[in-house]
């Protein structure tokens, strides 16, 4: 165990899956107010088809081009979503779904393709679909390390217009806000930090490392800016014991552990969290249950003296 730890590129890898981490706990925030939860994963499974396409035609693996890849085909899958609500009369949910499906089996479609080709299954695109960060090289934990902090200054930079953009849009076009830049910083953003990633968590779990923390902050506070920093807390520590628990193995996949040690997190704050955690609620009804009694105690004993 301490032998993993020592090792330099682990410690490189651990460090940028918990940066990653933060970022994804942050910006899951914006998702989560902004209420497109399952955007996230739409975009997630439409970023696929452009790392496959972007290997091919670099015939290498190479993160950051196949990062612009991924952004490509994200934007792209997010183009189609906002034409979709627009044009017809599809709901926003649905239009996800389909989103998520054409584009996802167009990805698995083209891997299997490059994976029968010479050298192709030595490619190891198949660890974009579960996440291997074991697989992960000095210059992709730089490039994850870099865009994940541009996210992340993002945010926090920008704090008061992102708050006034989600919870009064209106509000924020009187101040002169432009709702149509926001928009497109937000989907920019939500692309980017999707896309920096899949390489360590997959494309198919990504989504749950933006959607697990924000909604576990929920449980602990009602303020905004308070919930960014748990659900950024949240999302470092699933990132990096994550990616710890899966280094112990030989070939273990990230995603799924880093997930589980997300979701070991939203359990505990289901249970334990100090606003709306399940535990607190019983507590509290069982608080009031005895100070009613109490009072009716108090009134009975008022009323047989009279």
């Amino acid at each position: 165990m301490f032998t993993i730890l020592l090792n330099s590129n682990t410690q490189w890898v651990l460090f940028s899956t918990m940066i990653f981490g933060i970022a994804a706990g942050t910006m899951g925030c914006l998702a989560y107010w902004k209420r497109q939860s399952l955007m996230s994963d739409a975009l997630a499974h439409a970023a696929l088809p452009g790392v496959v396409i972007a290997f091919l035609l670099l015939g290498e693996k190479n993160l950051f081009v196949m990062i612009i890849g991924a952004s490509i085909s994200a934007l792209i899958g997010a183009s189609f979503i906002q034409w979709i609500r627009s044009s017809t009369r599809i709901s926003a949910d649905t239009a996800m779904g389909m989103v998520l499906s054409i584009f996802f089996g167009l990805g698995i479609m083209l891997l299997t393709v490059v994976n029968r080709t010479s050298g192709g299954n030595q490619s190891g695109l198949d660890s974009f679909i579960f996440g291997q960060a074991a697989s992960m090289v000095r210059s992709d934990v730089t490039t994850m390390l870099i865009l994940a902090l541009a996210v992340i200054l993002i945010v926090f930079i920008a704090f008061k217009e992102w708050k006034i953009y989600l919870f009064d849009p209106e509000f924020a076009k009187g101040l002169g806000l432009s709702l149509k830049w926001m928009n497109g910083l937000y989907t920019t953003i939500l692309v980017t930090t999707i896309v920096i990633g899949i390489q360590a968590v997959g494309v198919i779990l990504i989504a749950a490392l933006l959607i697990i923390p924000s909604v576990s902050a929920r449980y602990w506070t009602q303020s905004f800016q308070r919930m960014i920093i748990i659900s950024a807390l949240f999302g470092g520590a699933a990132g990096a014991l994550g990616t710890f628990i899966s280094a112990l193995g030989r070939g273990w996949p990230t995603g799924p552990f880093i997930v589980i040690v997300a979701s070991a997190l939203f359990f505990l704050s289901l249970f334990f969290g100090k606003e709306k955690g399940i535990l607190v609620k019983y507590l509290q009804l069982k608080m009031q249950k005895r100070l009613v009694n109490i009072h009716t105690s108090k009134a009975l004993r008022t009323k047989g003296v009279e």
